[in-house]
């Protein structure tokens, strides 16, 4: 199994960043629930406090795809276009122990 790690950069549009947030901290219990989820922190640029930092972690890509067929998830994907441009990063580790 190869985890996989789900990276999403989201900068809330203007009078939006309460929403988005709002919207980012209701997904964390339910996504850090699901079998097969190791890992889902939230986190503000320091630099920008409008824009957020997902960052996730499965134990494998069926989990992940899981992922995005759950009812929060599906309630997340219908309201980010509104409140967000959001750049989303999924990738696996690189074996660096024979460096």
């Amino acid at each position: 199994m190869t985890n996989v790690k789900v990276y999403a950069v989201l900068t809330a549009k203007s009078g939006k960043e309460v929403e988005l947030e709002d919207l980012l901290r209701g997904m964390a219990a339910p996504s850090r629930g699901e079998k097969g989820n190791l890992r889902y922190d939230l986190w503000r640029d320091a630099a920008e406090p409008s824009r957020f930092i997902l960052d996730e972690m499965y134990i494998d890509a069926e989990a992940n795809s899981s992922h995005r067929e759950t009812p929060h998830f599906q309630n997340y994907v219908g309201k980010i276009g509104e409140l967000a441009e959001r750049s989303v990063y999924t990738v696996t580790a690189v074996d660096v122990t024979d460096l």
